[in-house]
């Protein structure tokens, strides 16, 4: 039997393996690369398949072996004991070259001897037909490296490359480089490759070099990587991701440049910073939980408001129960239940109890996530600690009932000792004026008769006084109530400023009423308020009005309300001073509380009196000029 017939009846499916001798075989091309190794060739030298090897890795000769330029194409035929991937035991090995019809060399490398030349006639067929060696150990197809077949994917790359020698020294770059970067060919061949990065990182650049060059524990296909700033002819900072290996005396660098990756990074970290910043200052953390999951997903402001050590604890179903208060837990799973079933979002307060003991008070704003499907996957929200405002909250309610209470309490006071304070003020100024009028004989000392007066008139202011203080106790204690009849306006008009006109003369002040549109205006109101409305604006009017000075009081008929103007000459009002002169107890200025006396009262009961009608009003002044007071009465007043 021919050797060729011999190999086809021990294996018709490849001519290269014998499973029956378990023989290791590889075929090497004359550049150095192993194009094809069988698998008991990966399992003798320990190597995977897949990865481009080079013969003179795996197999070490001697030296005289192998000439000066270690090209394994210098290799005679023959029979070599060989070191296999640097294992210390010597194996023999066979090396024959083969020449296929184009005139290309393959070194088969082998454990069985030599080959036959069947086997040559079949590798150059084989290598004939479209340049590829179909060895079928395992019906592998392996195919033969042509460096040209890859260029284009070179020149399609934007990965910009340098050569250096083991100095740094720029040997060359590709045009990519080039153009990015702004250099010219003639630049770089006088530059070194670290001259080319930030000097804050040119430290980097020189030890990661210097250890991939000289560290002999690195393998020989070792690829370092780093991210540094490369400074472009114009002076520009660009970042760039490098690889590098150091291959026969010379250092390959492969970069891509990540600049605009770098500054979205920055910005996304900068973004972080100011929400994790904005948290803190509101006390406000984010969180999300995958519906089923175990684990929640906390920002880190949470873990601060929960007093948890965010490197300890682990936020899960299970630690989130263990914190929410026994009497809250209940409520709080039931909404989030309800959340996921309604797909709905929610909100809601719970306390938890922090491990140091205290409790605090959490407010939870939730939403759905949903898939394409519309189904609830996850549930996120916000949870802010309010702690400090639900404490201030019940104090100032505390304080707000407690002061209610004892505002009640002086109001019910006040009007209920309505004849107490006026029963005894009424004696006073009733036997003054008797004294005064000397109604039970002469008095001979004409200076009784001064006290006696004064006496009255204190009485008697006394009086107005504590009828203001009452009248308001009895308005806010709800005591107060309107007798709703017609009422003409006219005639309201006309009683005030007789009443008031005597005090108007007394201080050379002109009182007048303007040519009212209608004289039969009538109001459904109370006549006594009403007219104590007027008589109090009046009263306002000439008291603040200096002398040669003036008062008058305008009537319209609106729409659906009559408008009532009071107006003066005086002194006026300070703009700050409007808002706070009808409240109670308030004057204009500490200068009016000296000149005119008074509670502050009257403006404060002229505006309830006239709210009490439904009605309202407005004060228009100007310091030196006047004040005009404006109140509006609808027709009828409601009870």
């Amino acid at each position: 039997m021919s050797i060729s017939n011999k190999i086809k009846s021990e294996n018709k499916s490849s001519p290269f393996v014998q499973p029956e001798t378990e023989m290791a075989r590889c075929v090497v091309s004359e550049s150095g690369v192993i194009i094809y190794a069988n698998d008991p060739f990966y399992q003798l030298c320990a190597i995977n398949a897949g990865q481009n090897h080079n013969a003179l890795d795996i197999f070490i000769f001697s030296n005289e072996v192998i000439n000066e330029a270690h090209n394994i194409s210098t290799l005679a035929d023959g029979d070599y004991d060989v070191h296999i991937n640097g294992n210390p035991i010597i194996t023999e090995f066979h090396f024959e070259w083969l020449t296929t019809s184009d005139n290309k060399r393959y070194l088969i490398a082998s454990t069985a001897g030599e080959l036959s030349d069947d086997l040559d006639a079949l590798i150059t067929k084989i290598h004939d037909s479209n340049n590829r060696i179909e060895l079928t150990s395992n019906n592998i197809i392996d195919i033969t490296q042509n460096p040209e077949d890859f260029s284009e994917f070179i020149a399609m790359s934007h990965d910009v490359m340098i050569i250096t020698d083991k100095q740094g020294n720029i040997i060359n770059a590709n045009e990519n480089f080039l153009h990015d970067f702004g250099y010219t060919r003639s630049e770089l061949k006088q530059t070194s490759f670290i001259d080319l990065f930030n000097d804050e990182d040119k430290h980097s650049v020189r030890s990661s070099m210097l250890s991939l060059i000289s560290d002999e524990n690195l393998p020989s296909n070792q690829i370092i990587d780093f991210e540094l700033r490369i400074l472009t002819r114009s002076g520009h900072n660009r970042w760039v991701q490098w690889h590098q290996k150091y291959v026969n005396g010379k250092i390959y660098s492969s970069g891509q440049d990540i600049t605009n990756i770098k500054s979205q990074q920055n910005n996304l970290q900068r973004r972080q910073k100011q929400l994790s910043e904005a948290e803190a200052i509101g006390r406000m953390g984010h969180w999300q939980w995958l519906v089923g999951d175990e684990n929640i997903s906390w920002s880190e402001e949470i873990f601060r408001i929960f007093g948890v050590d965010q490197h300890q604890f682990k936020p899960s179903i299970n630690s989130l129960t263990e914190l929410i208060h026994k009497r809250d837990l209940g409520r709080v799973v039931q909404v989030f239940q309800r959340a996921i079933i309604e797909e709905k979002n929610y909100d809601m307060e719970f306390r938890i109890i922090r491990p140091g003991g205290d409790t605090r008070f959490i407010m939870c704003d939730g939403r759905c996530e949903k898939d394409e499907e519309g189904e609830v996957i996850a549930l996120y929200g916000i949870m802010q600690d309010m702690t400090e405002r639900m404490l201030y909250e019940q104090e100032l309610r505390q304080a707000k009932d407690a002061s209610e209470q004892a505002y009640a309490a002086k109001s019910r006071f006040l009007a209920n000792m309505s004849h107490e304070l006026r029963t005894p003020l009424n004696a006073i100024i009733g036997f003054s004026e008797m004294i005064e009028q000397q109604m039970l004989g002469p008095i001979f000392n004409e200076r009784y008769l001064e006290y006696a007066t004064s006496i009255k008139e204190s009485g008697e202011h006394l009086l107005d006084l504590i009828s203001d203080i009452l009248d308001m106790s009895k308005i806010e204690a709800g005591k107060h109530t309107l007798e709703l009849e017609n009422v003409n306006i006219k005639d309201i008009i006309d009683r005030a400023t007789h009443m008031i006109l005597g005090r108007a003369q007394e201080q050379d002040i002109t009182l007048k009423t303007t040519d009212i549109e209608n004289s039969d205006i009538n109001i459904v109101g109370d006549r006594r308020a009403l007219t104590q409305v007027l008589l109090n604006l009046l009263s306002n009017a000439v008291k603040f009005t200096p002398e040669h000075g003036s008062v008058w009081i305008e009537c319209y008929q609106k729409g659906n309300y009559i408008s009532l103007k009071i107006c003066d000459t005086g002194i006026g009002i300070p703009p700050n001073k409007l808002a706070s002169v009808l409240r109670p107890f308030e004057q204009a200025s500490s200068q009016y509380t000296r000149d005119h006396e008074g509670t502050g009262l009257g403006l404060s009961i002229t505006k309830k009196l006239i709210e009490l009608h439904g009605g309202s009003i407005s004060i228009e002044s100007s310091v030196g000029s006047g004040t005009t007071v404006t109140v509006r009465l609808p027709y009828k007043a409601q009870l």
